[in-house]
C-alpha cells in the first residue's frame, strides 16, 4: 500500500514536470516567433518607402522677413509762377518845374471846412502885420455828422508875442450849433501866427476872430 502511494506521488511529480518543460519550450517558441514577425514589418515597412513617394515631401524655408521701414517722402509742389509785374510809370521829367512857385500845404480832414479870418487881420505892413503860419482845420464832430448837422462857428482868441493863441472862446451868437463849440476851440489851440512886431518888439494882439464852417461833402 505504502508502495504504491509513493508510486503515485512519483508520477505526479515527473509528470508536472514534463509539464513545465513543454510549458516553458511554448512559451520560448511564443516568444521567438513574436520578435520574427515584429522584424518582419519592420523590414517589409523599410522596403515599401521608394524614392517616389520619398520626392514628393515639401521642404519648408523659412525667410527673414525685412522688417525696415521705408519712409515715402513728399516732394512739396512747387509754387505757381508770379504774374508778370505791371511796367513802371515813366519818371516824371523835373526840367518844368518852378522853385520860386507858392508853397501849398494841403491837410486831410473828414469833410471840407472852410476856414475865413476876420477881425484885426491884414496883409499890409503896420498894424495888422501878424501872419498866420500854421492853419488846422477842425475835425467834424461824430455827433455833428451822424445826425447830418452843417453850420459855422466863430471862435475869438489872442495871438500872443510867441506866434501861438490863448484864451480862445466861441461867440455864441455867431454860432449855429453846440456841437461845433469844442472842435472850433481844439482847431484854434492849434494855429501858428508871426507875431505882431511894433518897435522892434513882438506884442499881443487880442480879438483875433476866425470863423469856422462845416459842411458835410459826399
Amino acid at each position: 500500500m505504502a508502495t504504491s502511494i509513493n508510486q503515485v506521488l512519483a508520477q505526479n511529480q515527473s509528470t508536472g514536470l514534463v509539464r513545465l518543460a513543454i510549458g516553458l519550450v511554448m512559451a520560448l517558441s511564443v516568444t521567438l516567433s513574436l520578435f520574427w514577425v515584429m522584424q518582419y514589418l519592420i523590414a517589409t515597412a523599410d522596403r515599401s518607402l521608394n524614392d517616389d513617394v520619398a520626392g514628393n515631401l515639401l521642404d519648408f524655408v523659412r525667410v527673414k522677413r525685412d522688417e525696415t521701414i521705408r519712409r515715402k517722402q513728399l516732394k512739396p509742389k512747387k509754387p505757381p509762377q508770379p504774374d508778370t509785374p505791371p511796367p513802371q510809370p515813366p519818371t516824371p521829367k523835373m526840367d518844368d518845374l518852378n522853385p520860386n512857385a507858392e508853397k501849398i500845404a494841403i491837410s486831410a480832414v473828414p469833410v471840407e471846412t472852410d476856414i475865413e479870418m476876420t477881425g484885426g487881420f491884414s496883409l499890409g505892413v503896420g498894424e495888422g502885420d501878424y501872419l498866420p503860419i500854421v492853419k488846422v482845420a477842425p475835425i467834424y464832430p461824430n455827433r455833428a455828422l451822424t445826425r447830418g448837422v452843417e453850420g459855422f462857428c466863430v471862435v475869438q482868441y489872442t495871438v500872443t508875442n510867441l506866434g501861438t493863441t490863448k484864451d480862445p472862446f466861441v461867440i455864441t451868437d455867431q454860432c449855429t450849433s453846440s456841437l461845433f463849440h469844442r472842435a472850433s476851440v481844439n482847431a484854434a489851440l492849434k494855429f501858428k501866427y508871426k507875431p505882431r512886431i511894433i518897435d522892434g518888439e513882438a506884442v499881443e494882439v487880442p480879438g483875433v476872430q476866425n470863423k469856422f464852417t462845416y459842411e458835410i461833402t459826399e
